[in-house]
């Protein structure tokens, strides 16, 4: 490759950038209803599923962030009625776009070919048994099968029913879908039914679904490394590099010399370096889960804030709290709280404030406070 000349960006360019592309620098930039739910999974190209609910769980919250006017009823609206939306594995379980369905056939396709590591030990009369329902009767819960013996846990979040693993294991193969969701109750669906399909769309080849792992990260983080946008994927890396070398030989990417960054190397659309100005007035609770927190190490890179998931860490070794919500104000994560959502009560509980950075603190306590009231609406809302 030619070396081609860096821009030398940074951390404020490069949090100013990332925020952008995060759509953290406007009030409602997708603007409200079941649309803008579809919309903003689009753009960030996928939304983390998590089953922790000691406050709204992440997908909600994700959502909520950038989205004033969200509610609940906005997702199964896109994922059960417009179907604009599904479930399947990224880095983790999350909402996608239908519009890129056909980029994680090749998955859905390696799975049914080589089975699952976490569902190796399902039987093939238990998925024949569970297919044969949902074609028969429609989709079902785990629920409706009431006729399964237990079995031992294989792992801490195996199921003991073996008819729950053989509806995961289908799902992963792509001849289940997950057609709606209620709370974490997942009701399963034949693909092609609950979309409607004669046939399911054209898979993408391996290039294709490279290109699309570089596009929704340049879409979505603004700056992109290879750790960002292959993130829990390191086989994927050698490819995603040679697509990034040759669009810098096309001037279609420049390579950016993030401050701090050392010999990690950046890389960003030259049109997305000319974003405007920086946000102000802007207040994020962010959850732990959110794209802008998820991959740990750039967080840090860019935000000097390192932090820490200590749900399973014991009580007295944690130092932000079980479950602590990063706070952004501005251009700067200035406080990590842990909250807690007492339903019964209807109260949102503070369990722990600890601050981040210099900043001065008196107003940034009022600011984030007004937030925390609109915040607590929102996770008590029906």
């Amino acid at each position: 490759m030619t070396a081609s000349k860096s821009v030398s960006l940074t951390k404020a360019q490069a949090r100013h950038v990332w925020l952008h592309a995060q759509r953290l620098d406007a009030a409602a930039p997708f603007g409200d209803g079941p649309q803008a739910t579809a919309s903003a999974v689009e753009h960030l190209g996928y939304v983390q599923i998590d089953t922790i609910n000691v406050i709204e769980r992440c997908h909600h919250h994700i959502l909520w962030t950038r989205i004033p006017e969200y509610r609940r009823a906005d997702l199964r609206q896109a994922q059960s009625v417009d179907r604009s939306v599904f479930e399947y594995w990224t880095h983790a379980l999350s909402y996608v776009p239908t519009k890129d369905f056909r980029f994680f056939i090749p998955d859905m396709k390696f799975h049914r070919r080589e089975g699952h590591k976490w569902f190796a030990s399902v039987a093939p009369a238990d998925l024949r048994k569970v297919l044969r329902l949902i074609r028969k009767d429609g989709a079902l819960t785990i629920r409706d099968i009431e006729d399964d013996v237990l079995v031992d846990k294989e792992h801490l979040w195996a199921s003991r029913k073996p008819s729950k693993r053989a509806l995961q294991l289908a799902f992963y193969t792509g001849v289940l879908t997950i057609s709606e969701r209620n709370g974490m109750l997942k009701t399963y669906e034949l693909m092609h039914r609950h979309f409607g399909w004669d046939k399911p769309p054209k898979p993408a080849s391996a290039k294709e679904v490279s290109n699309y792992r570089l596009d929704r990260a340049l879409r979505a983080q603004g700056i992109v490394s290879l750790d960002s946008i292959c993130h829990l994927d390191a086989p994927s890396k050698p490819q995603v590099r040679r697509l990034i070398d040759a669009r810098v030989r096309r001037k279609e990417l420049v390579a950016a010399a993030l401050e701090g960054a050392g010999k990690q190397e950046h890389w960003a659309r030259p049109e997305t370096l000319e974003a405007g100005d920086p946000a102000s007035e802007m207040v994020h609770i962010l959850s732990p889960f959110d794209p802008l927190i998820i991959q740990r190490k750039r967080t840090e890179l860019f935000f000097g804030y390192d932090h820490r998931f200590e749900a399973y860490v014991p009580k007295q070794k944690r130092r932000f709290g079980y479950f602590a919500l990063p706070v952004l104000v501005d251009n700067d994560i200035v406080a990590a709280i842990d909250l807690k959502t007492d339903r019964k009560r209807r109260e949102l509980l503070m369990q722990k404030w600890t601050w981040i950075g210099n900043r001065p603190r008196s107003d940034l306590k009022r600011r984030i406070e007004q937030e925390l009231h609109r915040f607590e609406r929102f996770q008590l809302a029906d």
